[in-house]
């Protein structure tokens, strides 16, 4: 386990257009989660301004407040230009930094990630942030001396500087395409062997680990090999956003049918598509699942509740090839008219949402029933020879789906079959051989 980073102050600082929420609540829960002590805020309300983010007049009292606070670090809500990043530090105090939440949002990650596949995702997430900045400093620089020559005409060693970024995405992005490979053969044997694949989706801190460990059969698998690599691992929990970097994966049994729910990376507003297509590989389970559990914070004001669906949506929309259910979580603590209204503003997804509380298991049984009745599912009714091989036939039967209504009658046997598609089209053909 990682030590606890110690205690850094800072200074969070915002600017909001003048049609958008306003609040800094989730930057200084993203700054704590990373370590730092929030000592003081300063905000406006503004359209942006392309030297300073800010107002001139609100740069400089920004820059007085730094000098007052003696903070070294400026997070700042707004993603910064390299231009507005070295404008502002021309204000402030040497040696202070300015960290804008994308920046932010990496750190917690580098720190965070403890797989093979969620570091390579960091680094390539920050190593897509980096390379444009780099092309601006090479500007910057060539300005400051009087040389206003395009990216074009870089020096050889300029040149190399962007030239080793762009290699580096490569080599990481071929690292994940690989493992990609891997999770799809994965996927495709689970199927086979009759699972269903649901992953858990939505806001960082939202409830998704506490909801997987509600939901699993074990939460350490040790009975030979692990259905997913990640089942090994425990689901943690914490009220701290980004608890979960990459994925975890549990059995989940229900009336016959096997699930393998996955826990994947929580989202956050404003994360730019290249920040999202890094993390492509781990948000696949979400993406290539048979279902997903869009789990909501019901005990968040409306308002907010809104805002957090609609990143949700902007994230999963046109990738998710299974239908979203959403799950209105931590409802023991709100109202019934409070969770009517967030089911309410959830209501447009495709399946309507169920109402639950991860942590006391009330709405859970429902859940499930939601679970069984969207994911794909056919019925066959078998009648076949009772010979020796028919309970061979049985414990398959068994093993990959769900029998109903057995029947032992003279010579015969029949039973209804319920299952994955494919699944009951192999249990025909089984049949078939089996009646010889």
């Amino acid at each position: 386990m990682q030590q606890q980073q110690s205690r850094r102050d800072a200074l969070v600082a915002a600017r909001f257009d003048p049609r958008e929420p306003k609040s800094t609540a989730e930057l200084t829960a993203l700054a704590e989660t990373a370590g730092y002590t929030v000592v003081d805020e300063l905000t406006q309300t503004r359209p942006e301004d392309s030297a300073y983010q800010f107002g001139r007049g609100k740069a400089e009292e920004l820059a007085r407040r730094v000098t007052e606070t003696g903070v070294d670090t400026v997070l700042v809500d707004n993603p910064l230009s390299p231009q507005q990043a070295h404008n502002l530090r021309t204000l402030a105090p040497d040696g202070v930094r300015f960290v804008d939440r994308h920046r932010l949002v990496l750190d917690i990650f580098a720190e965070r990630a403890g797989t093979k596949e969620a570091k390579l995702q960091v680094e390539l997430a920050e190593l897509r942030y980096e390379l444009p900045r780099i092309k601006q400093e090479i500007r910057l620089e060539r300005e400051s001396a009087n040389e206003r020559r395009t990216v074009a005409g870089m020096n050889e060693k300029e040149h190399r500087r962007v030239l080793d970024i762009r290699e580096r995405i490569q080599r990481v992005e071929q690292k994940l395409d690989s493992l990609d490979s891997v999770g799809a053969d994965r996927r495709a044997r689970h199927r086979e062997a009759g699972r269903s694949l649901v992953a858990l989706a939505g806001y960082t801190n939202a409830g998704k680990s506490t909801l997987l460990r509600r939901l699993a059969d074990e939460l350490d698998v040790s009975d030979g090999d692990p259905a997913h690599p990640d089942e090994s691992t425990t689901a943690a929990t914490a009220d701290r956003l980004f608890e979960t970097l990459g994925t975890t994966t549990r059995r989940v049994s229900t009336e016959g049918r096997q699930l393998l729910v996955t826990d994947t990376v929580g989202f956050v507003r404003d994360l730019p598509p290249w920040l999202v297509d890094a993390f492509e590989s781990t948000l696949s389970a979400a993406y290539h699942a048979d279902v997903v559990l869009l789990v909501v914070d019901g005990s968040d004001p409306l308002s907010a509740v809104r805002a957090k669906v609609e990143t949700c949506r902007d994230v999963l929309h046109g990738r998710a090839s299974g239908p979203v259910l959403p799950v209105v979580n931590k409802v023991d603590r709100r109202s019934a008219a409070h969770v009517a209204d967030v089911r309410d503003i959830v209501g447009t997804f495709d399946v309507d949402p169920v109402a639950i509380s991860a942590t006391e298991g009330q709405g859970i049984d429902e859940l499930l029933a939601r679970i069984r009745s969207v994911v794909p599912t056919a019925t066959a009714m078998f009648e076949v020879p009772n010979t020796g091989t028919t309970q061979t036939l049985l414990s398959w039967a068994y093993d990959h789906g769900t029998v109903k209504e057995i029947h032992y009658e003279g010579e015969s046997v029949r039973f209804t079959f319920v299952g994955r598609p494919a699944v009951v089209e192999q249990m025909r053909a089984r049949a078939s051989e089996s009646s010889g």
